[in-house]
């Protein structure tokens, strides 16, 4: 029994291997049901912020992206000119950004896209600059 384990033990290690090295540098992990990202640099938490996703009636995909394209100074060309500063998009329309409605983040309030305060965006936005767009990996899940 204990050869057995042993050997699923080392199978194991084998499959997991190629995922780790797969990992990111960085990674923006957010919860929709608690409404918080973390965010994952070289494999050790370095960030725990509150987020805005889709409030009801909208939808925030789920799933794992990759940044697509930044945008410093974005308005939304879908929602009367919003500001969405330090964008971050991740798939088509969807992207994380800073916003305005800070006293609403923790809840959801947005149409889609992942909120957050602006400092902590232009954090985020900075970081995926640094480390290069193809480099950051968004993970989005209940």
């Amino acid at each position: 029994m204990k050869r057995v384990l042993s050997m699923v033990a080392g199978i194991c290690g084998l499959v997991l291997l190629p995922l780790a090295a797969m990992s990111a540098p960085l990674v923006a992990k957010v919860d929709v049901s608690s409404q918080t990202m973390t965010v994952i640099q070289n494999g050790k938490i370095a960030y725990q912020w509150p987020v805005s996703t889709a409030r009801k009636g909208k939808w925030t995909p789920r799933g794992t992206f990759r940044a697509q394209w930044l945008s410093r100074h974005h308005k939304s060309s879908l929602y009367n000119n919003a500001p969405m500063p330090f964008a971050i998009f991740f798939r088509g329309n969807y992207a994380i950004h800073g916003t305005n409605q800070t006293s609403r983040l923790g809840s959801p309030a947005s149409a889609g896209c992942v909120r957050l305060h602006p400092d902590h965006a232009a954090r985020l936005f900075e970081l995926t600059r640094a480390v290069g767009k193809q480099n950051l990996q968004v993970v989005i899940q209940n």
